[in-house]
């Protein structure tokens, strides 16, 4: 059985770094991080909700008691207890269809860029991005991969509707998986929404959680 706390507690680190955040806070019951976001200026993460269903009861009621928009994200087997929980402290629950997944680095498939397109990949201190630019230098299709320990997140995956079903998002994926074993990661985590949880499970990718998602009453979940 998969440490939904250890593996929550990983991804997060990944996360922050991906979006160069600051490094969570951790609640006990989870670990908060400051976004910075309109509409989401705090996010609390879980893995606790199987292991101690009472968290996500103590975290909805903090979300509730902070004034400024915060986002309460679990993982769980379980995800029908964690949706009555969000229920009784009466949050507005954004997502239920998104799932953690993992993939062992030197497992992860390789697909080389097809043309007529181009990768530019720009790495930092802790995070690479790479984006598949077409004939004319626009973006075609992009992503970004945190790197913490031997731990690769990756994060922000997307191909422009007019360039998909043309193998971007396995090339974007490929770039980055190389990318992130070159820097010394071993291992892979990401939340895949629903769509793209086709993309990574052709990738072999494997699913080890439900991912929900809730905020205060009003909130909305922006696309």
């Amino acid at each position: 059985m998969v440490d939904l706390r250890d593996v929550t507690v990983r991804w997060v680190a990944g996360w922050a770094a991906a979006r160069t955040l600051p490094g969570p806070e951790d609640l006990g019951d989870g670990l908060l991080v400051h976004c910075r976001q309109p509409g989401r200026e705090y996010e609390i993460f879980s893995g606790r909700a199987d292991e101690d269903p009472a968290t996500v009861d103590r975290l909805a009621a903090r979300v509730l008691a902070t004034p400024e928009p915060t986002w309460l994200t679990v993982a769980t087997h379980h995800p029908q207890d964690v949706l009555a929980a969000y229920g009784r402290a009466g949050l507005s629950v954004l997502k239920t269809s998104e799932q953690l997944m993992t993939i062992d680095l030197r497992e992860h498939p390789r697909f080389p860029v097809p043309e007529p397109y181009r990768l530019v990949t720009v790495a930092g201190d802790a995070t690479v991005s790479v984006e598949l630019h077409d004939p004319a230098g626009e973006i075609a299709a992009r992503g970004a991969v945190g790197l913490s320990g031997a731990d690769a997140v990756m994060d922000r995956i997307l191909t422009w509707p007019e360039h998909r079903r043309r193998g971007l998002g396995n090339a974007v994926m490929s770039a980055l998986a190389d990318a992130a074993a070159e820097r010394g990661a071993e291992r892979a985590i990401l939340i895949a929404s629903e769509e793209g949880q086709l993309l990574y499970a052709r990738l072999g990718w494997t699913a080890t959680a439900d991912v929900l998602i809730a905020a205060a009453p009003g909130s909305a979940y922006p696309e």
